[in-house]
């Protein structure tokens, strides 16, 4: 053989070995795409593995604001029933966290102005549902802080509240709030001095035990419902503030005959400011009869002293009163629903009688009253819940207490008689 063709021969056999020695493969490798080439469809296995996985939606934060008698401090029983009634809510919703804040009833920093200051500038901060006075309702209402509930509840159509406490909950002709606790006045005496309830103004003259009130506050309230109780009107025909001389000056020489009588000492009455005061001056003087609020009395009952009526032109039930509501103040949609729920949960009648008679308010329905335990509940204050009505508007009020504390002081120093203080009291309603 030729020496050509037998390296030919073992080049021959050199390829044919490689293959099985080094594992390579037989072809050559496929070329990298070209980026003008369309990529190949992903598994679909793949795409799916890709996605997020879905997670649960966040709770639901509920925002409260409470006056401070509402707060959760020590071992304040009110607060625990709220606090507990609170968490039994949550229970029950168990997307949602309720938070709760404290704000003055008044003042910077208060209710009303948190609610103007967070609209404005940080709505976010705005809470859901809010504890009102009835004055700061009308304020806030009329401001457009608030919402109505209107068909949001159906909670009032229950007859289980008491008149004064339905007229709480309205704003002209729109429900704002679902009423929780009252406040009427009163009249509280003590026993060893006023065997039975003094009912009329001629029984009052009569026994001759002094009565006392605050004479010289900012806001006449005694003299308001007087005025009221003996028919006198406070608005006009076209929602003006009004007076009428006649209805007045019946009330004044009430006042007339109660100073001359005794009834009424006129040194000590017209520096008599506020509740408090005239309270001091009732226990410290051991005065017969004082004109307060259920609040007062609630706060300080004992044995030596009892509730009454106050005594009205003719011995007819007749009170004035006011209140605290829930109102509405968020704009989201799905939590404004769970805030009327919880507005309907904190109103609940069988809730309302332990937190009421634990926070000495009157609770706005009957059937709240007729829970409390027999020796926390004076005989009379279900017959002065049923004949309260809701005070004046306070923009009535705020054009009324003036000349109505003027006539009331005129008459109590002897400084004017009945017929001329309240001509002077209309006059100066109308005067420019």
């Amino acid at each position: 053989m030729k020496p050509g063709s037998i390296v030919c021969l073992l080049l021959l056999s050199v390829l044919c070995l490689l293959p099985a020695c080094s594992g390579l493969p037989l072809t050559a490798p496929t070329p990298a795409a070209s980026a003008t080439l369309a990529p190949a469809p992903l598994p679909t296995v793949a795409k799916t593995l890709e996605l997020p996985t879905p997670t649960a939606p966040g709770p639901l934060h509920l925002r409260v604001w409470l006056p401070p008698f509402m707060a959760f401090s020590g071992d304040d029983p009110a607060g625990s029933r709220l606090r507990s009634r609170l968490e039994e809510f949550q229970s029950r919703n168990p997307n949602v966290i309720i938070e709760t804040r404290t704000k003055s009833e008044t003042g910077p920093g208060g209710l009303f102005d948190s609610l103007v200051t967070a609209s404005a500038a940080a709505p976010a901060a705005l809470p859901d549902l809010i504890a009102l006075p009835r004055d700061v309702l009308e304020a806030a209402a009329l401001k457009g802080l608030l919402l109505p509930y209107d068909s949001l509840t159906a909670s009032l159509d229950d007859p289980d509240w008491y008149p004064f406490a339905r007229e709480l909950a309205y704003i002209q002709d729109d429900i704002y709030g679902l009423p929780f606790a009252g406040d009427a006045m009163v009249q509280v005496y003590h026993i060893e001095q006023i065997t039975e309830p003094l009912q009329s103004w001629s029984s009052v003259i009569e026994v001759g035990e002094t009565l006392l009130f605050p004479a010289a506050s900012e806001q006449p309230f005694f003299t308001l419902l007087q005025y009221q109780a003996n028919g006198g009107v406070v608005q006009d025909e076209q929602g003006r503030p009004a007076l009428s001389s006649t209805e007045l000056a019946e009330v004044l020489a009430f006042y007339q005959n109660a100073v001359q009588a005794g009834v009424m000492p006129e040194i000590t009455l017209t520096q008599l400011q506020t509740d408090a005061q005239a309270w001091d001056a009732f226990t410290q003087t051991h005065a017969a009869q004082i004109v307060t609020w259920t609040s007062s009395y609630l706060d300080r009952q004992s044995p030596e002293i009892s509730l009454a009526a106050v005594a009205t032109p003719h011995g007819d039930a007749y009170t004035l009163a006011s209140g605290w509501v829930w109102a509405l103040v968020g704009r989201d949609e799905q939590k404004r629903r769970l805030a009327v729920d919880l507005a309907e949960f904190l109103t609940d009648s069988q809730y309302l009688a332990g937190w009421s008679m634990a926070a000495g308010y009157l609770p706005a329905r009957p059937s709240a009253l007729a829970g409390w335990s027999p020796e926390a509940r004076p005989p009379m204050l279900s017959e002065i819940a049923n004949s309260a009505h809701l005070l004046p508007p306070t923009d009535v009020r705020a054009s009324l207490q003036a000349p109505l504390g003027q006539a009331t002081i005129a008459v109590l120093k002897g400084q004017s008689d009945p017929i001329t203080a309240a001509q002077a009291a209309v006059t100066s309603l109308t005067a420019p």
